[in-house]
């Protein structure tokens, strides 16, 4: 079971916020997933980003890949460093 760390929408219409989730990779986008481990508000301003950061490490550390939107809010909250290109 391949794990990443993905947005699942929420929200109403032309009003979203998204849940980051820990989840399988085959699951689909709004689907069951294993843990919810921050949230992303873009209509926010300022845009609001929080995570868990005990768990988002825990899961990273087990080998779950953020997809690239994760990795970028990953980033501004000075979770985790940059991947170093090969």
């Amino acid at each position: 079971m391949a794990v990443v760390l993905r947005l699942s929408r929420a929200g109403t219409h032309k009003a979203p916020f998204y849940h980051v989730v820990a989840t399988d990779s085959r699951k689909p986008r709004d689907g069951k997933y294993l843990e919810d481990v921050g949230m992303y508000d873009p209509t926010r301003k300022p845009v609001l980003i929080q995570f868990k950061a005990e768990r988002v490490q825990h899961w990273l550390a087990a080998g779950a890949r953020p997809s690239q939107t994760v990795a970028m809010l990953l980033k501004r909250a000075k979770l985790a460093k940059p991947a170093v290109e090969k």
